[in-house]
């Protein structure tokens, strides 16, 4: 568990190597370029570009750059997911607040929208991961049982045109793929294309399928609204069997 957390840290944060960025005071009136050296539970150390160490409260730091920090160099010891945890530490059964309160703490997606926005959009939509993957930002979407216990998690990217097939919607899925091996083990279904053509409008054709260790299924694909198409990751309850692709993909 330890280890496909720390993997997700790095994939979905970004990399963890030093590298300039800026650093911005408290109200983001203020900023200094500098390279990450050190932190620990109350400051930063960084080296600004005339070579000169710094040390800057965490206090005195634009949120986002705390948010920063916290993900990409945790404090030693910090809290593991559940064993039974799906994605980041969220576990099918949760409920809509458990959901909430797990995400705004969350090292790999960031809220997208003011807080107060939840209460009456709900969750759909307002968390996205931290980094791109495959160059493209993806976005969580939720579904809930009767007894409001969470059931199904989507990762998708922005809808886009097929003339984006070869230039970006390809190169996304085929970043998960590692991704997902990486986290979830050998899939037990692996398509070699990712087929588009044949997608009904509102629905979802799955590549590659894993079985979950703590129960259910992830499925990787593509799904497509309206004329556009995303990719979609998605963990669902439901044990899902592996169903054979057609024997030309693209339909055609």
């Amino acid at each position: 568990m330890f280890a496909r957390y720390a993997l997700l840290v790095c994939l979905v944060s970004g990399s963890l190597t030093a590298a300039p960025r800026p650093w911005k005071s408290e109200d983001g009136q203020r900023s200094v370029m500098g390279d990450f050296v050190k932190r620990d539970a109350a400051s930063v150390t960084i080296l600004r570009q005339d070579r000169k160490q710094v040390v800057i409260p965490l206090e005195k730091l634009h949120p986002d750059d705390r948010t920063w920090v916290n993900a990409n160099h945790p404090l030693p010891g910090e809290a593991m997911p559940p064993k039974a945890a799906v994605f980041d530490s969220l576990c099918f059964g949760d409920t809509r607040e458990q959901v909430t309160e797990k995400l705004k703490a969350s090292k790999f997606v960031e809220m997208t929208t003011a807080e107060t926005f939840i209460g009456r959009t709900g969750l759909n939509g307002i968390f996205k991961t931290r980094g791109k993957i495959g160059g493209l930002d993806a976005s969580l979407y939720f579904d809930w049982t009767e007894a409001d216990g969470l059931k199904e998690i989507s990762l998708q990217t922005d809808a886009l045109p097929p003339t984006d097939l070869e230039g970006k919607l390809i190169p996304c899925w085929k970043e998960f793929i590692p991704l997902m091996t990486t986290l979830y083990g050998k899939p037990l279904h692996a398509g070699d294309r990712l087929a588009i053509s044949s997608i009904q409008d509102g629905s979802m054709t799955s590549t590659h399928l894993w079985k979950l260790d703590g129960g259910g299924s992830a499925m990787l694909g593509a799904a497509r609204e309206g004329r556009n198409y995303q990719i979609v990751v998605r963990f669902t309850q439901r044990s899902v069997q592996p169903v054979a692709l057609p024997a030309n993909p693209f339909g055609g």
